[in-house]
């Protein structure tokens, strides 16, 4: 539920409102806009009186929210959100880049990606330190030393950095050197794993489920919420069809319901999506028009000996024209990269 409040409201008089809303056991989220202050209630509304607060001196009127998810819901939260890691900032007017390998190989390998990314305008390094691969025979990841590798590379380039997390152990470990956490398509809907990271004060991606609906995303998303942190950036990166001309069916759609229904940044991974790195470049124009905040590509010093997605990996040159070609497509856009 929904209070919007009436133009000019004095604090006194919302704080006495919400004081009523939380005293009944209810919780609060207050928005300030330039001209409209809303209120979220979630909770029981049963312990309310409705009445009562619909003729409340400070609320103008009450919009019930029929949606399952409630702190990612645009209705709660009109204006569009953002948060910074590190340096950089991820939310409206800016196009966030974060690129590097799928996987931490070495730390030699992993500073010298990030020394050509950020040369190119990238200004967070996405690097695999914990790798969940269809076969149980592929390279798993690094682990703790891969995420040392990042922080190293961290503190050599100032690039922030983001590593995936796929256990409460691995949310720990990546605390200590990381300064952002990624949920990857596996585990969207590993609903222990996203009450960790809701419990963190670390900036989150949250990445689509191979075959999540929006709600559903949007309810992982959710989960992580209500647990405190509200610094959560949605990633689409393909969702699995009947088509295999590429790797996963990029659903560019996606991006624009995702700005209609939620407040939350969002990014496109282009790389992921297709497994083909020819394709990058046009579907990365095409998230921006589409209005993505930020895109994740892959980036890698040697592709074709990659202990993980080689195919989609750009290496340093193709990487440097590809952000070459996206600048004007960023200008368009009224946005600047961070």
């Amino acid at each position: 539920m929904i209070l919007v409040m009436k133009p000019q409201v004095s604090e006194d008089s919302l704080n006495s409102l919400v004081g009523e809303i939380e005293k009944a056991g209810l919780n609060t989220h207050i928005s300030k806009g330039e001209e409209v202050t809303i209120v979220g209630l979630v909770g029981d509304k049963t312990k309310i009186d409705l009445t009562a607060i619909e003729a409340h001196p400070a609320v103008d009127k009450v919009i019930p929210v029929t949606e399952s998810y409630k702190l990612a819901n645009k209705k709660f939260h009109p204006e569009p959100s953002g948060f910074a890691v590190k340096d950089t900032f991820i939310g409206p007017d800016t196009m966030t880049i974060m690129s590097g390998p799928c996987a931490v190989e070495s730390e030699e390998q992993l500073l010298c990606i990030a020394r050509a990314v950020k040369a190119q305008g990238a200004t967070i390094l996405r690097g695999g330190a914990y790798k969940p691969r269809t076969s149980p025979y592929s390279f798993q990841g690094l682990e703790e030393d891969g995420l040392r590798y990042m922080q190293t590379a961290s503190k050599e380039t100032g690039l922030a950095t983001i590593c995936e997390v796929t256990s409460a152990h691995a949310v720990a470990s990546a605390y200590k050197y990381v300064d952002m956490l990624q949920i990857g398509a596996r585990n969207m809907q590993n609903f222990e794993l996203l009450k960790e990271v809701g419990k963190t004060d670390m900036p989150v991606l949250l990445k689509r489920g191979l075959s999540a609906t929006i709600d559903e995303w949007l309810n992982a998303a959710e989960y992580i919420m209500v647990g405190g942190n509200t610094k959560v950036a949605l990633c689409e990166r393909g969702i699995r069809t009947y088509e295999t001309a590429t790797r996963n069916t990029l659903d560019l759609s996606a991006v624009c319901v995702l700005k209609e229904r939620t407040h939350l940044p969002v990014i496109v991974d282009p790389s992921h999506a297709t497994g083909v790195r020819s394709y990058v470049e046009p579907l990365a124009k095409a998230a921006i028009a589409c209005g993505a905040d930020g895109l994740m590509i892959e980036v890698h010093n040697d592709p074709a000996h990659a202990l993980s997605d080689g195919p989609q990996s750009l290496d340093f040159d193709q990487f440097a024209s590809v952000m070459t070609n996206l600048k004007p497509y960023i200008t368009l856009a009224n946005r600047k990269l961070s």
